[in-house]
């Protein structure tokens, strides 16, 4: 029996009109290359990869020219590096990190690695996932780059990480930058790829150095460190956010309070987990899944100021009042980094933040920006900016392709998901805001429809590196019945679904509850633009109605 749940809006968020000219290229039937299909990550075969310990290079060590500089360390710009060398086999690609650690992938941070019963998983970095298999963190062993001192001599080139160092300034009509040391590095073509910052709240940013020392602002490896350190040593902790992130933190130190004296709490002003994603019923759902998992769920809930007072951060909050705990974790967005903006000349996007680029991911001529810092022209959907790992494997690795001279426009609807622990999961792609009318058809979940089944039915754990080359080429609706829609009942468990959200009955967004493996059809139901008068219908495409 399927339900099929209606979610209308006063005022549908309306995307931002632009007069960034397509190529006309890009208009033309294209096939979907997923990044589902790529496996950016080395299987671990035999022995483990630990985490490697990379010297912080410096001066002699750091090659005064590099035919392809790649600005950031993280996930886009590993996968451009892999793009550039699978299309100049001989090319020398130099990547520059801010960070300590080779490029790794995020995603584990806040979900796998806090599920493992080894006390070693913060040295090594290596973790479960859903599916019972072992891996690391690290997109590569250290084998699998030289380094930066060898990178122009070294034959048939290779891809190597100047790691612990900043660019600090970009002259683009002279091909070079400037590093935190005072350096510069030549290069021929260039990609930004310097992601985001962590926000902080305004009310913890005035409270002094105190309450600053007990606050995290999760993005990094060493936050992870030091935050499931935290989490054996103290009593509570407050996680500000109801987001992905917050949410994914909450389930994550709720499961381990279970086992323990530690009390968690989660704050956020929405009305729900989720809330600014889910619908209302779907978002009230998911607090409940929270508080199932051990957590103090408090919605609704602004604060107003905070201080450091007998050993405890003292939240004050705007309904009067106050929270007192040992630690607190800001989960409130990502800033994306455009310093370097002011010295390339680069234009910010007023609006949605990033570097503005064409389809093709270009700023300049030379000059390439791809992941969560690019502000870039969706064929689709017009002006946008994605800040998850799947945009970040697909737009890094356009760029790459881009800078080799494939001059290919950005038409790929990069999907994220995220996972409440092992049972509880959603993977979606386009428009997602709570703000849109949505329709969603749910039906009873099987033992199938988590992430733990889906992980072990593909073997791996990185859903965007999963995905089946399958192209969807039709939305013609198999047979099957549907129940007609009505609003969700009181205590419904809501075990898979697809919602659907409109701008002008045109699906824009599709969030897929439970259900895995279908964005090659979502991706065409968005391509296609067309207007539905049965959403029912296509919720069968999903095969929503199969046990």
């Amino acid at each position: 029996m399927l339900d099929c749940t209606y979610e209308s809006a006063s005022s549908a968020a309306a995307s931002k009109e632009v007069a960034t000219e397509v190529p006309e290229q890009a208009s033309v039937e294209i096939t979907v290359e997923d990044s589902k299909t790529e496996q950016l990550v080395e299987t671990d075969k035999g022995g483990k990869i630990e985490a490697p310990a990379v010297p912080v290079s410096g001066g002699p060590d750091i090659p005064s020219h590099a035919p392809y500089l790649l600005i950031g360390g993280g996930t886009a710009s590993f996968a451009a590096a892999r793009s550039i060398r699978a299309r100049d086999p001989g090319a020398r690609v130099l990547i520059v990190s801010e960070e300590p650690d080779l490029p790794y992938m995020r995603p584990p941070l806040s979900k796998e690695l806090w599920f493992s019963d080894d006390s070693s998983v913060p040295e090594t970095l290596r973790f479960k996932q859903w599916n019972g298999k072992e891996r690391s963190i690290f997109f590569q062993p250290p084998s699998f780059y030289v380094s930066p001192q060898d990178l122009p001599s070294v034959e048939n080139g290779g891809v190597a990480v100047l790691t612990g160092k900043k660019v600090v300034h970009m002259d683009v009509r002279g091909n070079k930058v400037k590093l935190d040391n005072g350096l510069e590095i030549t290069y021929d073509k260039c990609l930004i790829a310097t992601g985001g910052t962590p926000r902080n709240l305004p009310a913890l940013e005035r409270a002094g150095e105190e309450v600053q020392k007990r606050t995290t602002l999760f993005r990094k490896i060493e936050d992870f460190k030091s935050l499931e350190k935290i989490s054996r040593n103290v009593e509570s902790i407050v996680i500000i956010g109801g987001g992905f992130l917050g949410s994914e933190l909450a389930c994550a130190l709720g499961r381990r309070a279970r086992n323990s004296k530690l009390e968690v709490m989660q704050i956020f002003p929405e009305k729900g987990n989720m809330g600014k994603i889910l619908p209302e019923y779907l978002s009230n759902w998911t607090t409940e899944k929270v508080r199932k998992e051990g957590v103090n769920v408090m919605p609704n809930t602004v604060v107003k100021s905070a201080k450091y007072q007998d050993d405890k951060v003292i939240l004050k909050l705007k309904d009067g009042q106050t929270i007192k705990t040992d630690h607190v974790v800001a989960a409130v967005g990502l800033e994306p980094s455009v310093e370097l903006a002011k010295s390339a000349r680069m234009e910010v996007d007023s609006d949605l933040g990033g570097f503005r680029v064409n389809a093709e991911l270009q700023a300049r001529s030379n000059i390439w920006v791809a992941g969560d810092a690019a502000c870039f022209y969706d064929l689709k959907l017009g002006r946008r900016r994605v800040e998850h790992h799947d945009h970040a494997v697909v737009s890094g690795r356009l760029a790459g392709e881009n800078m080799t001279g494939a001059a290919k426009p950005y038409w790929h609807q990069s999907m994220f998901w995220s996972d409440l622990g092992p049972d509880v999961g959603y993977e979606a792609i386009g428009i997602v805001d709570s703000s849109l009318p949505t329709v969603g058809v749910f039906a009873k979940g099987t033992a199938k429809d988590t992430p733990r089944a889906v992980t072990q039915e593909s073997g791996t754990g990185i859903r965007s590196e999963s995905e089946t080359e399958e192209v969807a080429t039709s939305v013609n609706v198999s047979a099957g019945t549907a129940s007609s829609a009505h609003p969700p009942q009181d205590g419904e468990d809501y075990g898979k679904g697809v919602i659907f959200y409109l701008r002008e009955k045109v699906v824009v967004g599709i969030l897929l509850w439970n259900i895995f493996n279908r964005m090659p059809i979502a991706r065409k139901v968005i391509k296609d633009g067309e207007e539905h008068d049965d959403l029912n219908e296509i919720a069968k495409l999903f095969n929503i109605h199969e046990d």
